[in-house]
């Protein structure tokens, strides 16, 4: 049974909501974009008919994009978490975030082209993070801490005490 209370995340976006979410949609498995709505002549910031907000879905998480011109900007304080199966994954939902003027930052966290915070994480990391072992956990807690996208075979290697990978990154 539906809730009465649905709840969303809003994120805000200049004049980009639009954009932004057909970009996001197109890298997440299983999201869609839902009603679209625009301004009409009260909207002091653009055009009567421009894009106000845009529902949409990730995965089973609900947004709600919003053009609410530049007054407020989006902060790492607040990120998307996307949970990978595989490297494959992860890695084509990375690249698809950075391109066109992403920024990558540290432990698995970038921001994309729109500003937005991001953690595109493997799922096995929270396997090898919670090792009975607190040695393997707590290695493969420092192999992450020195990367910037995460490579679960470096993760992996790191766990058994090994070196990482020559391909890693």
């Amino acid at each position: 049974m539906p809730s009465p209370y649905p709840i969303k995340t809003c994120l805000w976006f200049d004049t980009q909501a639009l954009p932004a979410v057909q970009l996001y949609t197109s890298l997440v498995p299983d999201s869609s974009i839902g009603q679209i709505s625009h301004y009409g002549s009260e909207n002091e910031h653009g055009e009567t008919g421009s894009v106000l907000q845009v529902e949409f879905t990730l995965g089973t998480q609900h947004f709600v994009a919003l053009n609410g011109g530049p007054h407020f900007t989006h902060s790492p304080a607040a990120s998307i978490q996307v949970y990978c199966p595989n490297q494959a994954e992860l890695d084509r939902i990375w690249d698809g975030l950075l391109a066109d003027g992403g920024q990558e930052s540290q432990c698995g966290w970038l921001a994309d082209r729109f500003g937005l915070s991001w953690q595109i994480i493997p799922t096995r990391l929270g396997e090898l993070a919670s090792d009975p072992d607190p040695e393997r956990a707590s290695r493969v807690i420092a192999a992450m801490l020195q990367m910037r996208k995460l490579d679960i075979a470096a993760l992996e290697a790191a766990a058994d005490g090994l070196p990482a990978p020559e391909a890693s990154a």
